[in-house]
């Protein structure tokens, strides 16, 4: 997709806006001590950040006042990927940097954290706060035993506990890793067990919906089938009991003990992070205390624009990469408002309600929750005072263009969108925010500094206007250390360098258009391939989702063995919606006109639900596999899909097919 020089943007950032941005800042002083170019705006900045890579990355550690414990030799040692050395020779320690406003006195009574549950009671942690429990927490492990290296494990919902969790396992210099409440123990142990925790921070159980939901007989089982534990902390959200043999949080928590933070290697592991495992086990992501803190501090600090006076909140989860990346926004002295409760009770407007009540300036959330709300009708911007919202961040898949246009028409004209993509690979973005940059509709703003954002075609030729894989061609901070259980690093090359030897290539489609934006349009690995001309399965979603009989929809691309190509649409009906003739000819004539004739599916089957990781992504390969004979035991990890009832619906379908 080439964008049309003449279409105007659907927001364009002031000259005072433009010049308050950090990122502005950021240029002008990079300019004066490192040579950046003080001309041509984040284009002339972005192409400096990747081809003065180790200049770049030396000036966000200054500009950020990075504490090295120790100086490194240089900034990239070893350059290639897999395996790319940053920061050789420096020690450091995040958690340090995380707690750095409570030395503040200006702002430790300030607000760390605030905390919202689905009654809407905010409670607010100071700086001051957070640190001493992280400080005694940190203390506690240590007399547990607990040495730099060692995994430290939460099943945790979005509370405050696992914040101060994470950082005193950070403090220590142990891995931290959790799951959501919501995870069966089947899906918790299938992560767990590949790293051996050998503490577990655990609620007896959590709300969600409106209902309490008792998770005591599922830690029991944990407890159970995790061998390694020394220790298991309980945290009474329901109010229960500590289980014998357990440790109460409020005796961990309660002392006031100065945080020691343990000075470790750039590249010593900070945390695991799951991928969606659809097939065999997740891979169990392994990332750097180093690595996180330069690549949050420039997607946090630059990217998004914050600061001491903002408020970040993002709907999710600590069992998906962004609890994570939100956490990082206490690295900038921002405020982070962590939301424990369904993102859509009791109403579909719960999300926009904890923005007004929070004062987000910016407020992230999936892109399928911006279109239900488009679908509920609501106005988020007659019904709530949204005033301090600068910005609505959308991730988890692309925001179709109505999406756009719903947020400027109902949330506030003057509203920086920014729909972003990158992956729980690196806990970052490839491409998205910018401050000082136009919003086209149906675009993420720019490839993100530091990141040579390429899309390539099979023979590894850089695109311009034209669908490509999505490639990386220089080594990111954050990209893994290595995989956990990968002693060899052949599933961790496997995952990224096979394709394009030596380069990133992250498995979705994507345009780098002439204006130098960035459409996404769905995973690659799930393409769509009809006559030679592949297609984005997220186009898809966008035309067929506007109609209102349609609730959601699953679009798969079969090679047939005579050689043929069956390509059938998969849709869950809205409450009330049949699925007659007249609907099947709405839905082909929506994709010819929005798409193509090549777009239109050869088929559109009604099921009862979509099924999905328990990330909340469409699963599309393992649904493939299974139409295309697959034993479901093969096909999907069973732990990863949120309903896994839903997928027996394909194995019936194959079986008549064949």
């Amino acid at each position: 997709m080439t964008a049309p020089a003449e279409e105007a943007p659907l927001w364009q950032p002031g000259a005072d806006r433009i010049a308050a941005a950090a990122v502005t800042r950021f240029q002008n002083w990079a300019a004066g001590r490192y040579g950046a170019p003080a001309e041509g705006g984040y284009a002339a900045l972005h192409r400096w950040s990747v081809d003065e890579l180790d200049t770049f990355w030396k000036a966000v550690a200054d500009w950020f006042d990075v504490r090295f414990s120790s100086p490194y030799d240089t900034v990239i040692g070893e350059r290639s990927m897999p395996g790319a050395q940053w920061f050789p020779g420096a020690t450091l320690n995040y958690a340090e940097h995380a707690l750095r406003t409570a030395e503040d006195p200006l702002r430790a009574d300030a607000s760390a954290l605030l905390h919202v549950d689905e009654t809407h009671t905010q409670v607010p942690i100071s700086w001051s706060d957070l640190r001493r429990q992280v400080g005694s927490l940190a203390a506690e492990l240590r007399a547990l035993g607990v040495t730099p290296g060692d995994r430290v494990s939460g099943y945790l919902p979005n509370i405050p506990q696992a914040v101060v969790a994470f950082l005193a396992s950070a403090a220590v210099g142990a891995v931290w890793t959790s799951c959501a409440p919501d995870f069966g123990a089947r899906s918790v142990l299938d992560r767990f067990q590949q790293v051996e925790p050998v503490v577990l921070f655990t609620v007896d159980g959590y709300r969600y919906g409106g209902k309490e939901h008792d998770r005591t007989d599922t830690v029991a089982e944990l407890r159970r089938e995790l061998p390694t534990l020394r220790a298991v902390v309980h945290i009474p959200l329901l109010g229960t009991d500590a289980p014998d043999g357990t440790l109460a949080w409020s005796a961990l928590t309660s002392a006031d003990t100065e945080p020691v933070f343990e000075q470790v290697p750039f590249d010593h592991p900070l945390w695991v992070l799951y991928s969606s495992g659809t097939t065999g086990l997740p891979k169990a992501i392994v990332q750097s205390q180093g690595g996180i803190l330069l690549e949050h501090f420039k997607q946090i600090g630059l990217h998004c624009d914050l600061g001491p006076e903002d408020r970040l909140f993002w709907y999710t989860s600590t069992g998906w990469m962004m609890w994570n990346f939100l956490v990082s926004g206490l690295l900038t002295g921002t405020t982070v408002v962590l939301y424990d409760g369904s993102p859509g009770y009791p109403d579909v407007s719960a999300q926009w309600r904890v923005a007004e009540q929070t004062g987000a300036t910016l407020f992230g959330t999936s892109a399928a929750y911006v279109m239900a709300c488009a679908k509920a009708g609501i106005h988020p911007g007659r019904d709530y005072d949204l005033s301090r919202v600068q910005c609505v961040a959308t991730t988890g898949s692309p925001l179709p263009p109505d999406g756009f246009r719903w947020l400027h028409d109902e949330v506030a004209e003057d509203l920086w969108i920014a729909s972003v993509s990158g992956g729980t690979d690196v806990c970052s973005c490839f491409a998205g925010a910018v401050p000082t940059l136009p919003v086209h509709i149906g675009e993420l703003q720019a490839p993100c500094l530091g990141t040579d954002l390429q899309a390539w075609d099979p023979a590894g030729k850089p695109l311009l206007g034209e669908v490509g894989e999505l490639v990386v061609t220089n080594p990111l901070p954050s990209m893994p250390i290595r995989f956990w259980n990968d002693p060899d690093g052949s599933r961790y090359h496997d995952s990224y360098f096979d394709m394009y030897p030596g380069v990133w290539r992250h498995g979705d489609w994507i345009t780098m258009t002439d204006r130098g934006s960035v459409v996404i349009h769905g995973r690659s690995d799930s393409t769509l391939n009809r006559q030679g001309v592949r297609m984005g399965s997220a186009d898809i979603y966008e035309a067929v989702e506007r109609l209102p009989e349609i609730r959601e929809s699953l679009v798969i691309g079969l090679e047939e063995p005579d050689g043929g190509y069956w390509m059938p649409l998969f849709i869950h009906l809205a409450e009330g919606a049949t699925l007659d003739d007249e609907l099947r000819d709405t839905i082909r004539r929506t994709i010819r006109e929005n798409l193509s004739p090549r777009h239109v599916p050869d088929e559109v089957i009604e099921v009862p639900a979509i099924p999905h990781t328990l990330t909340g992504k469409r699963i599309e390969v393992p649904v493939k596999r299974l139409l295309q004979g697959t034993p479901l035991a093969k096909a999907v990890n069973p732990g990863s899909v949120d309903d896994i009832e839903l997928l027996h619906f394909y194995v019936d379908l194959a079986r008549t097919r064949r």
